[in-house]
């Protein structure tokens, strides 16, 4: 379609300004994002405290938390109405707006926070422990050993995880949706959106497309090229004390950077959830019939992804396999939106696409799940390959026979992380619907976003309350359900 259309001269000064946007904003939200992440990924690396396993927990939750949820949590902290507003309104300081670009950017690093912190901390954490005993026998101080062990270790890490979250927040369309909008605050993502929902202009919806995953590419070929690198050599896997960090200023910098990272990432979601209990009793019935769709949605797209993963992830362990990872993979550098448009424009000739919205969305869910499936698949099947093959093979075990005595009670964990993190995916996902859906065809996520813009925020609460429990409830009961390993 992009083909046929009139090239780049189908787009307009609007969606110029819209790629410099979506540039600028993925290259102030990552950066905020990392810097944000260090003081916090640094405290719990050099800290062992009660509650520790919790707070590392609760930094994967927003990757899991549906992320309509998360937009309403933080209009309910930082919106005309909400807590940081009243606040201001104490001290009569005029109140901030969460709409446009500061909106934009608030809600990414809300969201990339956590991931940048866990994954620093993933370096700290390699750096081994003789290293800190050597520095400790040297009297080395904080600031010595940010400078001869931290700072290498950073300058080596942060890149590649910069790059991961400028990646992510390119492609992001609910937060754009929610509190962007306008001539200065619109990304790629929503110029796609007007350009299909409301302009119904396939050509130029196309090249948006194109551009967005010559993005997406580009960025994740970066990352790729941006892998974490073994300096400091091997250790032996000893957990050392941080001699270098026991002053009461330093214990009380790390506490003080936990303490606003939790309360950052916990008010927003504890607003929210606390207020909609209130609200269940009046959600009209189309909320439940959405809840209820979004409930199958998930379980098929669960279901596929794991039919597909297990059998891509046997033939990426063979010995000329690599080219199944890597087309497994390839969907890491598209958004659901740009594969919605594809679809779309695929299916217009031979079907209404409208009517297929349900299906066309658990299978973009499928295609955008496979590459995390398969990460956690390949290498627990080519372990399995590697202690069980031959035995398999001397005993003549193949088919279903290898699969239900081999296989899958070894692959139950994988299985159960795969399907479990599909599941919360697809619920929460508020992407493809939004091109696709009817008036009746609304998924949870959506019938949440048209509450928002009936300024329905009472009963809004309440569907996002629903919608944590369905994602993370699907999340937990596929992994509770697989955690016994064989």
């Amino acid at each position: 379609m992009a083909w046929r259309a009139e090239g780049w001269a189908a787009l307009d000064p609007r969606d110029w300004a819209a790629l410099r946007f979506t540039l600028w904003q993925a290259v102030v939200s990552a950066a905020l994002s990392v810097l944000l992440a260090i003081p916090v990924a640094r405290a719990l690396a050099r800290r062992r405290f009660a509650g520790r396993g919790a707070v590392v927990l609760l930094l994967g939750a927003p990757f899991i938390l549906p992320v309509i949820v998360a937009v309403l949590g933080l209009v309910a902290v930082f919106g005309r109405a909400g807590l940081v507003n009243t606040g201001l309104g104490w001290v009569g300081i005029a109140p901030v707006s969460i709409y446009g670009w500061q909106g934009v950017i608030l809600a990414h690093v809300f969201f990339n926070v956590p991931l940048a912190t866990r994954l620093i901390l993933q370096g700290w954490q390699a750096v081994p422990g003789e290293r800190l005993r050597l520095a400790a026998a040297l009297n080395f101080t904080a600031a010595d050993t940010l400078r001869r062990i931290e700072w290498p270790m950073l300058r080596a890490v942060v890149p590649g995880i910069f790059t991961v979250i400028f990646l992510i927040c390119t492609t992001s369309f609910a937060v754009a949706l929610a509190l962007g909008g306008g001539p200065r605050a619109t990304t790629v993502e929503l110029a796609i959106y007007q350009a299909f929902r409301f302009d119904f202009d396939l050509g130029r919806a196309a090249i948006l497309g194109a551009l967005q995953l010559a993005i997406g590419t580009g960025a994740a070929l970066l990352s790729l090229r941006l892998a974490l690198p073994s300096g400091f050599g091997a250790g032996l896997d000893r957990v050392a004390p941080r001699w270098d960090s026991d002053g009461p200023g330093l214990r009380a910098q790390d506490a003080l950077a936990v303490a606003l990272a939790c309360a950052f990432l916990l008010t927003p979601m504890v607003v929210v959830l606390a207020e909609g209990v209130a609200a269940l009793t009046d959600l009209p019935a189309s909320v439940w019939w959405a809840a209820l769709r979004s409930l199958v949605i998930a379980l098929v797209a669960a279901a596929t992804t794991l039919a597909l993963a297990m059998p891509m992830a046997l033939a990426a362990t063979t010995p000329r396999g690599g080219w199944v990872e890597t087309a497994g993979t390839l969907s890491i550098a598209a958004s659901p939106l740009v594969l919605g448009v594809g679809l779309f424009i695929l299916l217009l000739p031979v079907a209404n696409p409208v009517a297929l919205a349900l299906p066309v969305t658990a299978g973009v869910n499928v295609v955008l799940a496979l590459p995390f499936a398969l990460r956690a698949l390949i290498p627990a099947m080519r372990e399995m390959r590697r202690d069980y093959d031959r035995l398999a093979a001397s005993l003549g075990m193949r088919g279903i026979a290898w699969l239900r005595l081999v296989a899958l009670p070894r692959l139950r964990r994988p299985l159960g992380f795969a399907g479990g993190l599909t599941a919360a995916l697809a619920a929460g996902d508020l992407g493809v619907i939004a091109l696709f859906a009817a008036p009746d065809q609304a998924t949870l996520p959506l019938a949440l976003y048209q509450l928002m813009g009936s300024y329905r925020m009472a009963e809004a609460k309440a569907a996002a309350l629903i919608l944590v429990i369905l994602s993370l409830g699907l999340f937990w009961l596929f992994e509770r359900g697989t955690r016994d390993a064989a």
